[in-house]
């Protein structure tokens, strides 16, 4: 996301407008009776209009004025919680606009004859021959088809690279201005639709049809108003309608016993169905049932304020209750790719000679690792602007048979590769491995690194040091989720001793060494049977079938497709300890519905003391002695009550959309804080607002 939607402010003035409209909109029947709490406040809203109606007409069973007080508060609470929902769909719907300005129609080069020949110059026009492009809309393209893709052009849609390497800007859907090396194979290969090339060229392969790609499902999920409802969600909403239909049925029963006392005694009032429907929205859980779909929706906003798109509100939600996170190792803890980081001479070789050839015999390898040694030996030291080609140089290609590369100089052959080729690539020439340098070779291993050897004809100069890097400030932040209650898995495909050594490096709790798609999915599960929710972070193709079975499943937006099809999140700054910030959003989205029921429930307790006594003193007077609020009338009472009730609503939509403050403790902890903040202040706070709007009512006579 954009850096402007992160910072956009919570009652941003086109939003609230916005959200009154739709307020009002949601007025409908047809979208009310999806919370059956607000839905009855709307039919005593309707109910008290019909009775204000009623007593114009001089029929009425109470002064008009107070039927159309009571009517119009009630229409309040109704539109109050619909601006709360409004609010949290106007803030996704904003991020969705924001997006679908980044999406474009435009042109695209398709590959007519998909059997092109890959050229090894650094020109489009080496890989591919006139006539071989034909030019397309991107909205006319469909699935498998081979795009070329050049420098300044936009990605017309989601795609695999296949075929070169190119640095791309992803800011439109980031929000990040770095640009990001996007190149076939591995797990850096997707590119999504709506991106721009802005050096060299790719050709990708089509992975999703117009309407169908990343973007496009972006939007609808980060547009509230399609937010499914989580289990829990479900849960609650059955419980606030059970105590809804309770609280109906205890109001409706209490008109007849009313009546009864009344005929019976020959004395007193009737109690009005305007007090009546007064009283049951103030009964009933008005102030949850108001903010529980604005909490849901507002989760999901914030976590994708976050860079994070969360394909669920259940991910969401069980993000929150995670208690185990597993993490692959490669372009995960580690930044991807094995980097030369020290150059060790072999007995009577000074290091500069043998970062001389080190450099020399990787100046043609283009792999990672080979431009890493050749950056290690001009930092380190000063190796620059190599001029040999006056030396008839002979590139040697690594491959797979001879597991080395290197290159010829006149009577010179500079070879680095595995210890056992280059001891028979020095042998051939009448030179030995020293004992030293096999020293060297298995010290590099047992510290988890890869040992390359560099020779020179029959004498061998030394050993480079390859091994992981492990991401910067990635322990400090595994010691974060461990003061959270999560235990930290590395999985691997390395060996143990290899695992074990970056394990220990980036401070997870454990590890799995040689790891499988069938050993990781087989680690999630024994974990789940235990009882436990269990997080995976993840970007290969590899990593799929665990992310597909880990209840909150993070993938890389620089991962695979196949990775982020299985996920029920997407990173989109590919940051693998996000999951802090997730476990975070889903624990704030788990606390402030718990904080905000119980500030209902507290809430309404309090107000029984305002407004029973003031409902029935006309039929049993001896119930002014329980007016311990000192309110001035019975119809200023249940007057103040009723608006309290409305008011609340407002005052807690900031909560309800930012969320309760997270802060790692224990759950006893957590539960005396809420029980004190929300559920004590759910008993004062009605005390104080009702008493201060029956003073202010009184003053202006209008009871």
């Amino acid at each position: 996301m954009t850096s402007q939607a992160k910072t956009r402010p919570l009652f941003d003035p086109p939003l609230v407008k916005q959200a009154v409209i739709d307020s009002l909109r949601k007025l409908d029947p047809r979208h009310q009776i999806r919370n059956p709490v607000m839905f009855t406040v709307l039919v005593g809203a309707v109910m008290t209009l019909l009775l204000f109606v009623q007593a114009v007409a001089g029929q009425g069973e109470a002064p008009a004025g107070f039927i159309l007080a009571i009517s119009l508060w009630l229409w309040f609470t109704v539109i109050f919680a619909n601006f709360a929902e409004a609010m949290a769909e106007g803030r996704g719907k904003a991020q969705a606009d924001t997006l679908r300005k980044s999406r474009q129609s435009t042109f695209a080069k398709v590959l007519v004859d998909q059997k092109y020949v890959p050229g090894k110059t650094k020109r489009p026009s080496g890989v591919v021959a006139d006539g071989q492009v034909e030019p397309y809309i991107s909205d006319d393209l469909k699935k498998e088809m081979i795009v070329l893709v050049e420098s300044g052009e936009i990605i017309p849609l989601d795609g695999e690279v296949i075929e070169g390497v190119a640095s791309v800007d992803e800011s439109a859907i980031t929000g990040e201005s770095a640009p990001v090396i996007r190149e076939s194979g591995g797990d850096r290969s997707a590119v999504t639709g709506g991106t721009r090339v802005l050096s060299d060229w790719i050709i990708i392969r089509i992975t999703a049809n117009p309407g169908e790609t990343f973007l496009d499902r972006m939007i609808s999920l980060v547009e509230g108003a399609k937010r499914q409802k989580t289990p829990n969600e479900i849960a609650l909403n059955i419980l606030l309608a059970v105590m809804t239909i309770v609280f109906l049925i205890v109001t409706a029963t209490l008109l007849p016993y009313s009546l009864f006392t009344v005929t019976t005694l020959g004395r007193g009032s009737v109690v009005t169905l305007t007090v009546l429907a007064a009283l049951f929205v103030c009964l009933a859980p008005t102030t949850i049932g108001g903010l529980l779909s604005a909490i849901g929706i507002a989760g999901m906003d914030r976590m994708i304020q976050a860079n994070v798109i969360a394909m669920s509100g259940r991910a969401v939600e069980a993000a929150g209750d995670v208690d185990v996170l597993l993490l692959d190792k490669t372009g995960t803890i580690t930044l991807g790719n094995r980097q030369a980081t020290e150059f060790i001479p072999a007995p009577g070789v000074r290091q500069e000679e043998l970062a001389d050839a080190a450099q020399l015999s990787s100046l043609a390898d283009e792999t990672p690792e080979g431009r890493s040694i050749v950056a290690l030996a001009k930092t380190k030291y000063g190796l620059r602007g190599r001029e040999i080609h006056d030396r008839n140089p002979q590139f040697i290609p690594f491959s797979a048979q001879t597991r080395m590369s290197g290159v010829d100089l006149d009577h010179l052959q500079i070879r680095k590769g595995a210890m056992d080729t280059i001891e028979r690539f020095v042998i051939s020439h009448r030179g030995h491995l020293p004992a030293e340098v096999r020293d060297h070779v298995f010290h590099i291993a047992k510290q988890g690194g890869t040992p390359l050897v560099v020779a020179r004809n029959e004498k061998v100069l030394g050993t480079i040091f390859l091994k992981d890097i492990v991401k910067g400030g990635i322990r400090e932040r595994f010691a974060q989720l461990r003061n959270m209650g999560i235990k930290t898995v590395m999985i691997t495909g390395d060996n143990p001793l290899t695992a074990a050594s970056i394990a220990a490096e980036a401070g997870v709790d454990d590890f799995l060494a040689e790891a499988t798609p069938e050993a990781k999915l087989k680690l999630i599960r024994q974990h789940q049977e235990g009882g436990r929710l269990v997080a995976m972070c993840g970007d290969g193709t590899n990593d799929a079938p665990a992310l597909a079975q880990a209840d909150v499943a993070v993938a890389m937006n620089t991962g695979t497709q196949a990775a982020k099809e299985a996920g029920n999140m997407v990173d989109l700054d590919s940051n693998p300890t996000k999951l802090i910030e997730v476990v975070e959003i889903g624990k704030q989205l788990l606390m402030t519905r718990g904080s905000l029921t119980t500030f209902s429930i507290a809430n309404d307790v309090s107000k029984y003391f305002a407004i029973i006594p003031a409902a029935f003193v006309g039929t049993y007077p001896a119930l002014s002695n329980l007016n311990i609020m000192g309110l001035t009338t019975p119809q200023s009472a249940i007057l103040s009550a009723v608006i309290f009730n409305a008011v609340v609503i407002i005052f807690l939509i900031p909560l309800a959309l930012r969320g309760v403050h997270y802060r790692p403790a224990k759950a006893q902890n957590l539960l005396v804080r809420n029980l004190l903040v929300y559920g004590l202040g759910g008993l004062i706070a009605p005390f104080i607002g009702i008493k201060l709007i029956d003073m202010l009512l009184a003053a202006l006579h209008l009871v």
